[in-house]
């Protein structure tokens, strides 16, 4: 006859393996919808520009433009006269104050550049591109910003172009949830491999179609 103890050991050790199961598949649960909310919305805006930038060449844009001039007041144009420190250095503050007021430029952390002439910056922005330059003798201002729609505006969103700290953290918080969501999407298709036969011949063929891909229709 058996020992009810050791039944009662074993019945335990089974019961607490099954506890830990559950609690395990639970937490797996867990983090697989909560970073599928995390990243949805950014998986649907990568997916669609990915297929607005590989079909860039069919889909027509127009770019508009638009070019404003105006005029530094002569107290500000005696602090272009003076040669800065590096061809590089930003505007003076009390310029930059003027053009965020006047023009509604902001140019506090963009490139610049001073020559003998003028003063020239660069104002790159998604879905467009802009410049700005400044007369060093006379103090006339031109300011030109081209935008080239919001298909134009969506793809730079999916390369990162020119979008700022703030994206760019955006892009790495959005990409490490769908990394979470990948690897326990995988875990949870290891758990059910058993009741669907066809889990790893798909998970295969995903694998196997890109790297076909590469290998023979991608040349350098």
């Amino acid at each position: 006859m058996d020992n009810p103890d050791r039944l009662t050991v074993g019945g335990d050790e089974l019961w607490q393996r099954k506890k830990r199961r559950a609690f395990l598949i639970n937490q797996l649960y867990q983090w697989h919808w909560i970073s599928s909310g995390l990243c949805l919305i950014g998986m649907l805006l990568f997916a669609l520009t990915g297929i607005t930038l590989n079909n860039a060449g069919q889909i027509e844009s127009k770019p508009a433009v638009l070019m404003r001039q105006a005029q530094l007041p002569q107290a500000l144009i005696a602090d272009l006269k003076s040669d800065p420190s590096s061809t590089k250095a930003a505007l003076p503050p009390s310029i930059r104050d003027w053009l965020q007021r006047e023009v509604g430029v902001n140019t506090a952390g963009h490139d610049t550049e001073w020559s003998p002439d003028e003063v020239y910056v660069a104002l790159p922005q998604p879905g467009g591109d802009a410049w700005l330059s400044i007369q060093r003798d006379d103090g006339a201002v031109s300011y030109e910003v081209t935008k080239r729609g919001w298909i134009a505006y969506l793809n730079d969103l999916h390369k990162g172009r020119h979008t700022g700290k703030a994206w760019s953290w955006f892009i790495d918080v959005f990409a490490g949830a769908a990394v979470i969501f990948c690897l326990t999407g995988l875990l949870l298709l290891q758990l059910h491999a058993k009741r669907r036969p066809a889990t790893w011949p798909v998970v295969a063929t995903g694998l196997i179609i890109p790297t076909l891909l590469v290998v023979f229709l991608i040349h350098s």
